[in-house]
């Protein structure tokens, strides 16, 4: 049996439709989602301890993903930190206490978001700075090639302008 072009079988349309819903739930099954490495055994019973544990543990970083926070690792380093964060805590040190006894130890790099330093200064201010050495450099070449270059006199020209000077 032939058919038009144009036309479907009436179930057709919902064999589609379904078959597409089913592709989607299963696409958005398959998503990545965020997994915390933090162990049930590793948080602290008092909820606001355990909060600052995990905002202090959300700017440190892994010393082994190197793009990771120690509280998104599953290394083991980054599960020594997070604990050596929570005892940190419960011995009654401040936030900052914490972070500058992880900083003593592992370096800035510790640091997803660094410290404003000398050094950071330096590593944040030198693309600026070469882009205006840059610019520097661009239009002082520019400037260059617009002059134009000074003619020659021709040789009658030199004898004539010899006598006139002479006169």
């Amino acid at each position: 049996m032939m058919r038009h072009p144009g036309k479907r079988r009436p179930d057709e349309g919902r064999m589609s439709c379904a078959f597409r819903h089913i592709l989607i739930v299963l696409a958005l099954l398959l998503l990545p989602l965020p997994a915390f490495a933090v162990d049930p055994g590793e948080r602290l019973a008092d909820p606001k301890l355990e909060q600052r544990a995990r905002d202090l543990s959300a700017n440190l970083r892994c010393m082994v993903c190197q793009n990771q926070s120690i509280d998104d690792s599953n290394a083991e380093l980054a599960r020594d930190l997070r604990v050596l964060v929570r005892e940190r805590i419960m011995s009654g040190d401040s936030d900052e206490q914490v972070i500058n006894y992880v900083v003593s130890r592992y370096g800035e790099f510790v640091l997803l978001k660094p410290r404003l330093s000398a050094k950071t200064l330096m590593l944040w201010g030198a693309p600026g700075f070469l882009l205006l050495v840059g610019l520097g450099v661009a239009i002082t070449y520019a400037r260059g090639r617009n002059r134009p270059e000074p003619k020659r006199l021709s040789d009658e020209e030199e004898a004539r302008l010899g006598k006139l000077l002479d006169e």
